[in-house]
């Protein structure tokens, strides 16, 4: 079975992963702790790309990233690519996102998330990449997901991502509509 790295620290992001590639038949890890990427492209597909050729060198395997943030209207698209740098934590990037919005009428915002996977060798094989439209709400709701999940509710379900359960986010989510869009070649790739 081929490895897939997935490059990223983050536990709860390679648990939605774990069940996004259910049926691609690959050994799924978490970048090594000794790996560090500087993600400092002005894009959410530059990071992308930079975070999977970086994994995928060091590696020597495939490796699988996305760079994902939330883009809110009234904020003129921030916190975009800084998402997940606009505060030390969950809890406090949440608060920011709220103060900021205090008094705000327009509270549209959507989701982004930009898929890649490199070879071993670091060159990029597939992209993608797929938007989740919705709302930031006045106060958090839900127990499950991370990051900005409490807050964002998805339009047509009226859900927060963190008050749905893991089918119906991949279902809805940036992240999951961005990964079903390259599972075919996946397959193939780990066939």
């Amino acid at each position: 079975m081929k490895k897939l790295f997935l490059a990223s620290k983050n536990k709860g992001k390679i648990e939605e992963y774990k069940k996004l590639l259910l049926n691609v038949n690959c050994q799924l890890y978490l970048q090594p702790e000794s790996i560090e990427v500087e993600e400092n492209g002005i894009t959410f597909k530059e990071n992308a790309i930079r975070k999977a050729s970086e994994v995928s060198k060091k590696t020597r395997s495939y490796a699988l990233a996305d760079d994902s943030g939330i883009c809110i209207n009234a904020l003129d698209g921030k916190p975009g690519i800084y998402s997940s740098r606009y505060a030390e934590n969950d809890k406090k990037r949440i608060e920011r996102v709220l103060s900021e919005l205090q008094g705000e009428e327009n509270r549209g915002a959507f989701f982004i998330a930009n898929v890649c996977v490199c070879s071993p060798t670091g060159n990029v094989i597939l992209e993608s990449e797929a938007k989740c439209f919705g709302n930031i709400i006045l106060s958090p709701r839900g127990n499950n997901g991370f990051g900005y999940d409490p807050i964002f509710e998805e339009l047509s379900s009226k859900l927060t991502f963190s008050e749905m359960n893991n089918d119906l986010k991949d279902k809805f989510s940036h992240r999951g509509k961005a990964v079903k869009k390259i599972i075919p070649q996946l397959l193939k790739i780990f066939a």
